[in-house]
């Protein structure tokens, strides 16, 4: 029965990433994506969610950008999990990312797992699973694919990016990459550049997965096999820096899980520990462990500044966009700190930039949470930049 329901998933995982439920892009061999690496992906494909309805002059598009473990289904049903969109409370009619308002974009990143092309893909040149044979990428050539996509769909100017976390270092390059395609940036809980902290954390993660004996040096999907034990602490431990001790004590304190004593073992005694096993198990379910090592390769090399001579406001140098960067207090993964060297930089650069510190318990995580204030402020910086773009319906 534990073997049938691996192959399911295992199967199941595959169609996602080659054939998933959402609209695909496809770009053929003489549409290579220029990467970092210094070679080109081709052939490659994108997938993507899109909500509302793009307005005749192509003015209202927002495009959202996802967090590490997020993929495109932002506001509808996951089609595996069948949970809802990760972001629902955030985008859909009525919300602050209003799709009653707005066309709203939303691709899987370059990489990941979930349609567009990453680790889990076919190799078109051997017609295997490419696993680590696939080339490393970075945050701006996710951002080059989208940029791609945008084009593919005749999306000349975004009105907004927005996105947490990873999502938000993608919403930075965007705007550095691309000034005159990003009328507004709303960059939330992120960086310009990974702490040694963080780089530290997700080594601990790739080793985890890579420590799986059935890991397989990456050819996992080969020997049938899947490495859903490493991955899965890799997750547990991410997950731990998403949340706050106050959040932890406040939801679970020191309770026994289902029973009044501890069992003198190593069962899960403690409902923390239940918690995280249950994290990890779930999401083994929906996510490839070749995928995470890439994806957090990624956010380590990100360095806006780097093409700067480590001069950081020259990134942002006579930019055009107008930003909106939050932070939350309780975020030790990406601290306020992170959002007042953005802030001082968009400053020294001549940026027009609001920033918000939220106070919440709620750790990272407080940007994909029911946050009010911050629900507050995004329908507010987006309604003041659509009066300034002159969309109809602006409020």
């Amino acid at each position: 029965m534990a073997e049938t329901k691996l192959r399911d998933q295992r199967d199941l995982r595959l169609r996602e990433a080659e054939q998933p439920h959402s609209p695909v892009m496809r770009f053929g061999a003489d549409e290579p994506l220029r990467l970092d690496a210094g070679v080109s992906l081709s052939p490659f494909q994108i997938a993507y969610q899109t909500y509302g309805t793009l307005n005749a002059d192509r003015s209202n598009a927002i495009l959202i950008c996802h967090a590490l473990t997020g993929d495109q289904h932002v506001a509808n049903v996951h089609p595996v999990t069948d949970k809802p969109g990760w972001w629902e409370s955030m985008v859909g009619p009525g919300r602050p990312i209003d799709t009653e308002r707005y066309f709203v974009i939303c691709p899987n990143v370059v990489g990941a797992c979930m349609g567009t092309t990453g680790p889990a893909s076919i190799d078109p040149r051997t017609g295997e699973v490419y696993g680590l044979e696939f080339p490393v990428i970075t945050i701006r050539d996710m951002v080059r694919a989208q940029a791609m996509l945008l084009d593919r769909l005749g999306i000349d100017t975004l009105f907004s990016v927005a996105g947490g976390s990873m999502g938000g270092m993608q919403v930075l390059q965007w705007a550095v990459s691309y000034p005159k395609r990003v009328f507004s940036a709303l960059p939330l809980a992120t960086a310009t550049r990974h702490s040694a902290q963080n780089i530290a954390f997700h080594e601990v993660g790739r080793q985890a997965v890579m420590a799986d004996p059935e890991w397989k040096n990456g050819r996992y999907f080969a020997a049938s096999t899947r490495p859903h034990r490493g991955l899965a602490v890799a997750r547990m431990g991410a997950h731990i820096t998403y949340l706050s001790d106050a959040a932890l004590h406040r939801k679970f304190g020191r309770k026994f899980q289902d029973r009044e004593n501890p069992t003198f073992s190593f069962d899960a005694d403690f409902e923390v520990e239940s918690y995280l096993r249950h994290q990890g198990s779930t999401f083994v379910e929906r996510f490839d462990a070749n995928s995470y090592l890439y994806l957090t390769r990624a956010m380590d090399y990100f360095d806006l500044a780097a093409d700067c001579d480590g001069v950081l406001a020259n990134a942002f140098r006579g930019t055009p966009t107008r930003y909106c960067v939050v932070s939350f207090t309780s975020d030790w993964l990406f601290p306020t700190s992170d959002s007042r060297a953005i802030v001082h930089a968009l400053n020294a650069g001549g940026a027009r930039v609001s920033f918000a510190e939220i106070v919440t318990d709620k750790g990272h995580d407080a940007f994909l949470l029911d946050e009010p204030e911050l629900f507050a402020i995004v329908r507010g910086f987006l309604d003041g930049a659509g009066r300034a773009r002159g969309l109809t319906g602006t409020r």
